[in-house]
């Protein structure tokens, strides 16, 4: 899969729905080097992309796996009948028009309090879901159990997106054309999270991929109910409970690769944190700000809803759950690899500190969202 970034370097005017407004950005909160890169929780370093990385005879693990995944992967499924469906949380359309119109009034009333930059994140998400289209090019490398998978995880996943979207949409809160606009910018640029179309690579990512959207989730319905809208609130969090489902199984994945091909299965893990694990949406871009997932981000960092901790957090977890500090059997490239994944979250941790404390030094900063109108938000 090829990913192309379509941002252009200079400033573009930004006139959402006609209006005659451009876009002031301004410079990101904070920024620290991790290794003469710039690092953040979220977004991918410059680098040169490789296609294709798993050598022929990986692929024959994955073909003695089938019968074990279909036995303990593919039951974490849920059947179609059981799974909630959009319109579950949303007003009945079918209702007669006052009924639905009072439905749609008391929704409105509910968000009317929720901040615009609670929007901010909310709209990321939802793009960040609605992108799914580019997601499964990512994974879809294998075929059997494996390819199952694949097509009832992206149908789960889909009612993320068209949810969210379809309540963001009857809130009145958001500028939905410049949100489609994003999303088909989104989609067209694709994603380089460094996977290289090596199903080891790609189930490592995508353990701590849906563990980050767990979070993220989890932490818009927190604030969602903070806010007085306990409908929102549980949306997000039903969301983050199918993520939580879905983070189970890439990891289990993983923790049977440790098992069968322990160097192999960690030389992956090793490979992806020296990466960094990539935001799906990091190439977001509305057509008006060419750092707008920079901006999101920060935006996300200040209120709590997905931070430099919580990377940290999750590696933690996926070391702890994959037992890699007791990790035997590796070669000396193994070990080696082990050493960098096991030491590297306090590394992290203490970079980030240095970055908060230049954020403070630095002053309040702030940036214009297009998804709501071009109003300004503090990063």
């Amino acid at each position: 899969m090829e990913a192309l970034i379509a941002v252009p370097k200079q400033r573009l005017p930004c006139t959402p729905r006609g209006r005659n407004l451009t876009c002031r950005l301004r410079p990101p909160r904070s920024s620290l080097t991790f290794r003469q890169q710039t690092f953040s929780a979220v977004a991918a370093p410059a680098r040169q992309q490789v296609t294709h990385s798993m050598p022929p005879e990986k692929v024959e693990v994955f073909k003695s796996l089938e019968g074990w995944a279909s036995e303990w992967v593919l039951p974490l499924l849920k059947p179609v009948e059981q799974l909630w469906q959009p319109q579950d949380f949303l007003p009945d359309p079918a209702q007669p028009f006052d009924a639905f119109s009072e439905q749609v009034r008391e929704l409105r009333d509910r968000t009317a309090e929720l901040p615009d930059e609670y929007f901010v994140v909310l709209v990321g998400d939802m793009i960040t879901e609605d992108a799914l289209p580019t997601y499964q090019t990512m994974i879809n490398t294998l075929d059997g159990p494996w390819a199952k998978w694949t097509r009832s995880w992206t149908a789960e996943e889909n009612r993320h997106g068209d949810l969210l979207r379809t309540y963001l949409y009857l809130s009145g809160r958001v500028d939905m054309r410049m949100i489609e606009r994003t999303v088909q910018y989104l989609i067209s640029a694709g994603m380089d999270p460094g996977t290289e179309n090596n199903p080891y690579l790609g189930f490592v990512y995508t353990s701590f991929q849906e563990r980050a959207t767990f979070v993220s989730h989890g932490n818009t319905a927190r604030l969602a109910k903070d806010g007085g809208d306990p409908v929102l609130a549980r949306i997000c969090g039903t969301i983050a409970a199918d993520e939580k489902r879905h983070e189970n199984a890439y990891s289990r994945i993983v923790e049977k690769l440790l098992e069968v091909d322990p160097t192999g299965a960690m030389l992956a893990i090793a490979d992806m944190m020296r990466k960094k694990i990539t935001m799906p949406a990091h190439l977001m871009y509305d057509g008006c700000d060419p750092r707008l997932f920079e901006h999101f981000s920060a935006v996300a960092q200040r209120l709590g809803v997905y931070t430099a901790d919580d990377y940290a957090d999750i590696l933690e977890s996926l070391i702890g759950r994959w037992k890699l500090e007791k990790l035997e059997g590796l070669t000396g490239e193994g070990r080696r690899a082990q050493d960098f994944v096991c030491g590297l979250a306090p590394r992290i941790r203490k970079l980030q500190e240095r970055a908060d404390e230049r954020a403070r030094k630095m002053g309040p900063q702030g940036a214009r969202f297009s998804w709501i109108f071009n109003k300004e938000v503090a990063l």
